[in-house]
């Protein structure tokens, strides 16, 4: 509930950015125009991302003669859980992760990787499929596409702001302090839409372990699934995440290539001790 509550609060926050940029820069047309061109960048990839993200990863559907085990545990868990059994992909790397992805609850997807198979036990495994469940549950495709229509329309806005300044601004003083307010807006603006945006992304995570949590009955599993995969990160660091990897973090179980302290703020998922701290409560 504090989780959703937050979602909501950052949503609303990001709004109010938008209406403000909007209005200072180009008033109500000029913000629709933004509003409109983002939307249309950002639906489109929510449309297809599903599919975008499969290819992007090499997956494949899960053998279900060598991995019956994990389609039984799915079946199971969305059963309970009242949603459409999904599809099952595979991605045959090293990198311990899961997740999920789709536009609906018909068109869901759950996917693991090899290395998560190999270092998790079954009950490990489990917490962390009824977690990527819970994005699925919530929709969280959704609510991300609807935070980064805003952020974006928020950038093409700062855009605006900054090519408006350029072109009139220069003349006399109050001209070139319109120039430097447009820069900054430029820079400022979308920097803040992109720190609630990855806000928005990390309480939509904390949501899902507390789907999972309710899900199994108990945190105990995810937290050693979560504890188990940050210490292999140790074994990665010499391993330079692909682009492809790279654009689709904000998708996975655990950002396995995180940074924390002050870089935690530009990080689509929360500290593994946060995540944990929560679901042993």
């Amino acid at each position: 509930m504090k989780s959703l509550l937050k979602t909501t609060l950052l949503l609303g926050l990001l709004t109010g950015l938008f209406l403000g940029v909007g209005y200072m820069v180009g008033g109500r047309n000029g913000a629709v125009i933004a509003l409109l061109l983002a939307t249309v960048i950002n639906f489109g990839m929510y449309w297809f991302s599903g599919s975008l993200v499969l290819k992007m990863q090499k997956a494949v559907p899960l053998d279900t003669q060598e991995y019956g085990f994990i389609e039984r545990m799915v079946f199971e868990l969305a059963h309970k859980d009242n949603l459409p059994m999904p599809k099952l992909y595979f991605v045959d790397t090293p990198i311990p992760n899961a997740f999920a992805t789709g536009r609906s609850h018909k068109t869901a997807v759950v996917a693991v990787t090899r290395g998560i198979t190999e270092i998790l036990s079954k009950s490990e495994l489990r917490s962390v499929l009824a977690h990527e469940l819970g994005h699925v549950k919530n929709r969280d495709m959704l609510v991300s596409t609807v935070a980064a229509t805003i952020g974006g329309a928020i950038a093409i806005l700062a855009e605006m702001a900054f090519w408006g300044g350029a072109l009139f601004g220069g003349g006399d003083e109050e001209e070139g302090n319109n120039f430097i307010g447009s820069l900054a807006m430029m820079i400022l603006a979308p920097l803040a839409a992109l720190l609630i945006q990855l806000a928005v992304s990390r309480s939509r995570e904390y949501l899902a372990d507390q789907h999972g949590k309710h899900l199994i009955g108990h945190g105990n599993d995810l937290a050693s699934a979560l504890k188990k995969l940050d210490d292999f990160k140790p074994y990665m660091a010499k391993i330079k995440p692909s682009a492809r990897q790279d654009a689709s973090t904000h998708l996975m179980f655990m950002n396995m290539f995180s940074s924390q302290g002050l870089a935690g703020l530009f990080t689509t998922h929360p500290t593994t001790a946060s995540r944990i701290e929560r679901l042993v409560k």
